[in-house]
């Protein structure tokens, strides 16, 4: 950590911008396309940028189409949405959930016959 701050180093609380982005979009009605949102963990909108090509493509997966857009013109677009957050980079998503039609084994839940007589046995 530095001990000294300089003229030029931004403060922590301030937004730093963060260049052009890779921003994740959707098809919308006809030839629009649609930025998409997502939530934080605790549930706030947000739109998300990527630095890179590559690392939208490690969370979102190669199919994801997207555009080239600043930070700031992101934010000024999905404000109005709602979202007043950008994140930017981010690196924590659900794995895929695997499309199978077979359900897991589960145990039937003991009857209270069957329970009343597994206490009494010990």
């Amino acid at each position: 950590m530095c001990l000294f701050q300089y003229d030029d180093d931004p403060e922590p609380e301030e937004q730093v911008p963060a260049g052009p982005l890779y921003v994740p979009v959707r098809p919308g009605s006809g030839t629009e396309t649609v930025i998409r949102l997502f939530r934080t963990p605790l549930g706030a909108r947000t739109a998300v940028g990527f630095t890179r090509a590559s690392r939208l493509t490690e969370v979102l997966g190669e199919a994801q189409p997207y555009i080239r857009l600043s930070e700031s013109v992101l934010r000024a677009v999905c404000v109005p949405l709602g979202a007043d957050l950008v994140t930017v980079d981010p690196t924590l998503s659900a794995p895929a959930v695997p499309t199978t039609t077979h359900t897991p084994d589960r145990r039937p839940a003991p009857q209270p016959e069957q329970a009343v007589r597994a206490v009494r046995a010990v």
